[in-house]
């Protein structure tokens, strides 16, 4: 049984189909990659995983349970624009509250709910970090925060949404080799990513996401031109190929 299952999922948003009739599925012990243009729907299909968003048609399924916001077996890492960073609070302050869904909005923090807090932040190598505040961060730490966030809830899957964007290489190969730790530790990842030769490396499977899965299968299975030209609208002299065949 799969961790995380799509079954002919459709989105319409402002009476506009973003998505259409995509199947996914992300197995336990397997980090996939989601790759597509910009305005493919990836953000889209990350939000309706999470319940964000209510598909037009489908269904999405957490182990064999319909999702639900707010539900502790999905931890969600956004873009690093979408979080105030202004705002005055420490780092392990921000990661608590990725456990907000478990506390509620009234109880407060607890020792296990600290354990798993001081647990994620040694998985992002920032324990040293934790009572600073989050706005003297630099990028890399910021992502690393938002990534300990998602895994303070000790979630069975991860959804990252572009997680290496504008990051120096260190904290890129730190990340990387961090996803595919908790994906052999039987978690399910999904990443969207615009680094192409970085998933080829990186993930277990890509699924090529262009409001509908164009294709879907391990790296060295996607090697046929066409399918990159019908993902991307791009021509058979594109540099995009030249990259791929070097990969």
């Amino acid at each position: 049984m799969s961790a995380l299952e799509v079954e002919n999922l459709s989105v319409e948003l402002g009476g506009r189909l973003v998505l259409t009739g995509v199947n996914l599925s992300v197995d336990k012990g397997e980090l996939v990659g989601l790759v597509g243009p910009n305005g493919a729907g990836k953000t889209t299909l990350l939000r309706t995983l999470m319940g964000l968003l209510r598909p037009r048609d489908g269904r999405v399924l957490v182990g064999d349970q319909p999702v639900r916001p707010g539900r502790a077996e999905l931890g969600y890492v956004p873009q690093r624009h979408e979080f105030a960073w202004d705002f005055p609070i420490s780092v392990e302050n921000v990661v608590m509250t990725g456990r907000t869904g478990k506390l509620g909005l009234v109880r407060r923090p607890g020792v296990a709910d600290w354990e798993a807090v001081a647990e994620a932040l040694d998985l992002v190598r920032m324990t040293d970090l934790r009572t600073r505040p989050v706005g003297q961060l630099s990028g890399g730490q910021r992502q690393r925060v938002l990534v300990a966030r998602a895994l303070a809830l000790r979630p069975p899957v991860l959804l990252l949404d572009e997680p290496f964007t504008g990051l120096d290489m260190p904290t890129q190969e730190l990340l990387s080799e961090l996803f595919l730790s908790l994906a052999r530790e039987a978690r399910a990842v999904l990443m969207t990513t615009h680094d192409l030769p970085g998933a080829f490396y990186t993930c277990d499977r890509l699924a090529l996401l262009n409001r509908r899965v164009v294709a879907v299968g391990a790296p060295d299975q996607l090697r046929d031109e066409q399918i990159w030209m019908d993902t991307f609208g791009i021509h058979e002299h594109s540099p995009l190929l030249k990259i791929l065949k070097a990969t």
